[in-house]
């Protein structure tokens, strides 16, 4: 890959990687509501697991799941249905403090790294960058690697812009307003879904 090509991925992976989308929503959502350290499995299962989606997509699942019309279909409902989920979660979160947040949890390294798959920004994202970058077995893994490092600082980004808003956040209520604004927004973020626009 020459070094244009090089830098034009990096500023791909950079733009999408850091622009908000549900992903970035969620995660700083989680640093407002746990913070930094407890959202580092989160951020890197984000990372990691997108990565690993990109490598997997130019490697040949994309095609597989192009040949099989009512799975893509499937899957495009389970992505709202899970989304729905998650933001019903971040709407009802309990308030530091209560009871019901001793139980709370941010989400875990795993589960970051299923949700990539069900994820829409992440499908356009790994698709538009390995229709444009790609090239041949070696090309799919300089964008997976590409896309790991640069996503990496970019989603972390977002969870120090939660952690930023706890001191703002401290009060019950506007912890409460900000979950249902974040929650909101990542429904907001699923209409490309079912508008297909």
């Amino acid at each position: 890959m020459s070094h244009p090509i090089l830098l034009a991925l990096v500023a791909f992976a950079f733009v999408t990687s850091v622009t908000p989308g549900p992903n970035n929503l969620m995660l700083m959502t989680s640093g407002a509501n746990f913070g930094i350290r407890r959202g580092v499995p989160h951020l890197l299962g984000v990372a990691l697991g997108f990565g690993a989606m990109v490598a997997l997509l130019g490697l040949g699942v994309d095609r597989l799941i192009a040949g099989a019309p009512r799975l893509a279909e499937a899957m495009k409902w389970v992505s709202m249905g899970y989304v729905l989920w998650l933001a019903w979660k971040i709407a009802h979160a309990a308030a530091p403090g209560t009871e019901g947040a001793a139980a709370a949890r941010p989400m875990g390294f795993w589960a970051a790294c299923a949700f990539q798959w069900v994820n829409p920004k992440a499908w356009m994202m790994a698709l538009g960058a390995l229709s444009a970058y790609s090239a041949g077995v070696g090309g799919t893994l300089v964008v997976a690697l590409v896309f790991t490092l640069v996503n990496l600082p970019s989603v972390a980004l977002w969870v120090a812009m939660g952690q930023g808003l706890r001191g703002v956040l401290s009060q019950p209520a506007r912890l409460r307003l900000f979950n249902r604004v974040m929650a909101l927004l990542l429904v907001g973020s699923m209409l490309p879904v079912v508008t297909g626009h």
